[in-house]
């Protein structure tokens, strides 16, 4: 099993280049597109789809690949892993998205410390991140009952399907959502949006938790 030092550094720099992918996509498909949004969230969805399935291929052998607080805090809650390395691991994807976002505005010669201004709020909205990240947990704990090596293209193509089915365009994760209230580009938050937005992703997660634990019957094991 890797040291704890090699999980904490994967699910750092996994989720650090995540939100590099997604921020950064976001950037260049805004310049490109020629003010026509749909073709640039096509841009983005298909570069953050993509770039999940190589970084869980890379990353998961390490520390499972993560890269989401909600996903560590719903293993912790399964008892497949411990509270305390859940809580590092929510540490370490916090800490990666922030440097992934900072990232992407240095290789687009941005400001790195900004803000973003847009807002994306009400009950529509909290409800498709509640849904989106009940789907993506239960694609994550169904593959894993049955087909485990499924998982990197799964949760690629569940995220890809999601960021056109869900109002919110499926952040379906914490951290994310943090990173990119720190992005005023075509990926952004407003910070004041993203306690409402966590809030649903963990409703989300939980009630994936639930239901999953139901469905597929699997035995336990503690990281």
């Amino acid at each position: 099993m890797p040291s704890l030092a090699r999980r904490l550094v994967a699910e750092w720099l996994g989720t650090a280049l995540l939100l590099a992918a997604v921020v950064g996509s976001g950037i260049m498909a805004q310049k490109l597109a020629g003010g026509n949004v749909a073709l640039a969230l096509l841009c983005n969805t298909i570069s953050t789809g993509a770039i999940l399935v190589v970084l869980i291929l890379v990353f998961g052998p390490l520390s499972g690949a993560h890269f989401n607080p909600a996903v560590s805090l719903a293993f912790a809650q399964r008892g497949e892993l411990t509270w305390r390395l859940a809580g590092l691991y929510m540490i370490a994807q916090i800490a990666g998205a922030i440097m992934g976002v900072w990232a992407a505005h240095v290789m687009f010669e941005l400001p790195v410390l900004q803000s973003s201004l847009t807002q994306r709020t009400g009950a529509g909205q909290w409800f498709a991140e509640a849904v989106a990240t009940f789907g993506l947990l239960l694609t994550i704990f169904g593959c894993a009952a049955r087909t485990p090596a499924t998982i990197p293209y799964a949760v690629g193509l569940y995220i890809t399907s999601a960021y056109w089915f869900t109002a919110s365009t499926s952040f379906a994760n914490p951290a994310v959502t943090i990173a990119r209230s720190l992005s005023d580009t075509f990926a952004g938050i407003a910070p004041g949006d993203v306690a409402a937005f966590v809030a649903a992703q963990l409703l989300g997660a939980a009630a994936a938790v639930t239901l999953s634990g139901w469905l597929w019957k699997q035995k336990a094991v503690a990281f």
